[in-house]
């Protein structure tokens, strides 16, 4: 736990009072902008849209989530690949093998009638 057993953790109290008016398991997303609120297991069940600086990202919350912190499920920054044009050659062999193998697979399959 990143916060002294004195204080507990830390829960946003909108994010609290909005959970408290909805069923858990239903398909309303609840938006938030608390990334740092910790999970815990009220939360269970919900969909909540956590925040990343551009969208809210829908997160279920299950319970092994419980303890972590909402931020954590809502990535900032998008992986762009690494490579170039090596990485593109390669990535095209590599759908070129897996055409071939389906069509293997597809003419030595036994007809249905």
């Amino acid at each position: 736990m990143s916060r002294s057993l004195r204080k507990g953790p830390y829960l946003d109290e909108n994010l609290m009072n909005k959970l408290k008016t909805l069923k858990p398991g239903g398909k309303e997303v609840i938006k938030t902008w608390a990334r740092s609120s910790t999970i815990t297991p009220e939360m269970v069940g919900y969909t909540i849209g956590v925040h990343n600086g551009k969208v809210h990202v829908p997160v279920l919350i299950g319970e092994e989530m419980v303890g972590h912190k909402l931020g954590e499920f809502s990535l900032t920054r998008k992986f762009v690949r690494h490579g170039g044009k090596m990485q593109r050659e390669l990535e095209a062999a590599q759908k070129v093998a897996e055409t071939t193998k389906a069509q293997a697979e597809k003419a030595t399959a036994p007809a249905k009638k």
